[in-house]
């Protein structure tokens, strides 16, 4: 029931943002979005920002994989399942998990964000992403920040999507949160394999906090 009303609303929207081109986009989908957000839990400001910024790099040509549409929403506390990836050719929520912040970023909540080398925060924006390898978390994704000053060093930084054993229920209902990495988006062990085989290849990862000096930094928020 979910996957049809999510291919319906999304199909109307992408419609609408595809077709006109001589108006605002964002006015268009506004309510579905809405509507997509109150059923399924995602933050409405991470929505509008992530689909605005997709649809300008996909007629870009910079996302290889345009299948897929990844958000982290970090309004949301670590305890609640706040990573969305959108298939957005049919129109699906195809996963829905538990995400890590950086634990200097805080303890429940991420409220800290910086693009420095050693602050094991995490970096608020978009990434696009890239190849996968083998490290010491054992399958890992690249990520390459693409906002100048906000997220420019996240391979230097090695920013990855990861799988860990402090990403999961257990730890919510032990002490209300999961645990945190040195900055990486780290999801559950049990999931990062197929999460990684859906959206690497260069596809968009937006990780969404409202945070106000980011909205003011962003280019491709306010362009």
């Amino acid at each position: 029931m979910k996957k049809i009303l999510l291919f319906s609303l999304l199909t109307l929207f992408s419609t609408q943002a595809f077709n006109n081109k001589t108006s605002n986009p964002i006015e268009g989908w506004k309510n579905s979005i809405a509507t997509l957000s109150s059923k399924f839990n995602i933050s409405i400001d991470a929505l509008q920002n992530a689909v605005k910024v997709y649809q300008q790099l996909k007629l870009s040509g910079q996302l290889n994989n345009q299948q897929f549409l990844t958000i982290a929403d970090f309004s949301k506390p670590s305890s609640e399942k706040r990573l969305f990836i959108i298939n957005m050719e049919k129109m699906e929520l195809v996963f829905h998990s538990l995400v890590a912040h950086g634990r200097n970023s805080g303890k429940q909540m991420a409220e800290k964000f910086s693009n420095k080398m050693e602050s094991f925060q995490s970096s608020i924006g978009f990434f696009i992403t890239g190849n996968i390898y083998k490290g010491k978390h054992g399958m890992s994704l690249q990520l390459e920040g693409i906002e100048a000053g906000i997220n420019d060093k996240a391979k230097q930084r090695a920013i990855v999507v990861h799988g860990a054993d402090y990403v999961n229920e257990a730890l919510i209902k032990k002490q209300g949160y999961i645990g945190r990495s040195l900055g990486c988006p780290a999801v559950p062990k049990n999931q990062v394999k197929d999460i990684i085989q859906t959206i690497k290849g260069s596809s968009l990862f937006y990780i969404h906090a409202p945070d106000k000096s980011y909205l003011q930094k962003s280019n491709l928020i306010g362009s």
